[in-house]
């Protein structure tokens, strides 16, 4: 798609202006052979198949121009994984938390509460929030600076982006535990138990916590992997430079080498992903272990 509807990125250079006062069809002709734009389609995608398993990325064309892609990607990567990883985390802990409060209290006012406010903030999306926080934050409550750029998960200027990321997290992972502990709450084993006369927190912490991870769990897995490049709108509007502003600065520049780069490491991170939910799945849930 990149190749037959985005446009000659050598052209592009001369067109902006970048680099050269004038169009020269010499010097662009040395440019495509340079950077194997010269060859036919299946050639150039033959080629970049063979460079990569030799572990060479390529070079950017435009954006950052002759650096390696592998660099680029070394240093934008952990950013947005660091971002994903903390939102992830902190969504996921109190969306749990008000999942199995919800379920608890099901059909009354505890719950429509949690399910109304969980609808109200899915519908949000994340450049309305970012402005709305940043007014709240910064020009009427003053806890914080107008954040801009990244300086490390820790840092005060991480909570803004982090909040921003955790609340697109926290509708998901409620609604995930709500419906798995309903779920639970009527298997044999729970009512069982309440037979028993045991007490209700040890219930839900001893028979039901388990279970009710096991779909939360896979549902986090596909979250952190859509977080990686999904964070995209926070990062352009904070210049945070992570994964997700290269994303956008490699399509706007039509720089071949980055675009690819952004697909075959998505492709790696849904693979990881799914491998360690595949591993986590029957450590939270021994049925599937035993079969």
């Amino acid at each position: 798609m990149m190749y037959y509807g985005a446009g000659d990125p050598i052209r592009m250079m001369f067109i902006q202006g970048e680099d050269f006062d004038s169009e020269d069809e010499v010097v662009m002709l040395a440019l495509r052979k340079k950077y194997g734009l010269d060859d036919p389609f299946l050639v150039q995608f033959g080629n970049y198949l063979n460079n990569l398993l030799q572990g060479d990325w390529g070079r950017s064309i435009r954006l950052q121009v002759d650096r390696p892609v592998l660099e680029i990607v070394q240093f934008r990567l952990p950013i947005s994984m660091q971002l994903g990883f903390a939102a992830t985390v902190i969504g996921a802990v109190a969306g749990i938390g008000l999942g199995i409060l919800s379920a608890l209290y099901h059909n009354r006012w505890q719950d429509r509460l949690t399910i109304s406010s969980v609808l109200f903030i899915n519908g949000i999306p994340s450049f309305v929030i970012v402005p709305m926080l940043l007014y709240l934050l910064v020009l009427e409550l003053k806890l914080i600076d107008v954040p801009y750029g990244w300086h490390g998960v820790f840092h005060v200027d991480a909570m803004l982006p982090i909040a921003v990321i955790s609340i697109g997290v926290l509708p998901i992972v409620v609604r995930q535990t709500r419906s798995a502990m309903l779920e639970v709450k009527s298997q044999l084993y729970v009512r069982t138990a309440r037979a028993k006369g045991m007490p209700e927190s040890r219930i839900i912490l001893r028979h039901m916590l388990r279970p009710v991870l096991t779909p939360v769990a896979t549902t986090l897995g596909l979250i952190m992997i859509s977080l990686i490049n999904g964070s995209l709108f926070v990062e352009y509007i904070l210049n945070i430079q992570g994964f997700g502003l290269l994303t956008i600065e490699g399509i706007k520049k039509v720089d071949y080498p980055i675009i690819m780069a952004v697909v075959v490491v998505g492709t790696l991170i849904i693979f990881v992903s799914n491998f360690l939910v595949d591993i986590i799945y029957p450590i939270l849930d021994p049925r599937v272990r035993a079969q």
